[in-house]
């Protein structure tokens, strides 16, 4: 399976030193709206979003997708490790669907799945998420978002 990537080119972050920032990946076909399978996702867009803002960061793009039969796939044919490798280094992957064994390689490379109900436009997607980041997160995204804290030393003494 190929994989292609679209990235920008700037240089730097969105959020400001020590402000969160997660990296979020959308499942889509089109790249205007979270619309596909996990195995079906011929591309996935991939955001940077702090509370405040968001930015595109890439697109990751395959040649060879699931057809969404639920038959297996031909033995030795790898589909779900080269999409798992090409998210490394998101925190939120969002999809209609997403199977046990692909769901477990993708929490396996700390990455949390999310899967809605409907399709829906990137933009209301990366909405809920700051909205999640700016009130009350539910359990499951607490746990990402203190994984990306700046860990504090101040409780180290000085030596004497």
């Amino acid at each position: 399976m190929s994989v292609r990537r679209l990235q920008l080119v700037e240089e730097g972050s969105l959020a400001a030193e020590g402000a969160l920032c997660l990296r979020i990946a959308v499942a889509t076909q089109d790249m205007k709206g979270m619309n596909a399978h996990f195995g079906s996702a011929r591309k996935f867009a991939v955001y940077e979003v702090t509370p405040t803002g968001s930015r595109f960061l890439e697109a990751v793009a395959f040649d060879a997708v699931a057809d969404e039969s639920g038959s297996h796939k031909v033995e030795g044919d790898d589909r779900i490790g080269p999409k798992v490798a090409a998210l490394a280094g998101c925190n939120l992957l969002f999809v209609l669907a997403i199977g046990g064994p692909a769901a477990a390689r993708v929490v396996g490379a700390r990455i949390h799945p999310v899967k809605l109900s409907a399709p829906e436009p990137i933009e209301s997607v990366i909405a809920k998420v700051q909205a999640m980041m700016t009130g009350n997160p539910p359990p499951w995204l607490r746990k990402v978002m203190e994984q990306h804290r700046a860990r504090s030393m101040d409780f180290l003494d000085e030596e004497d």
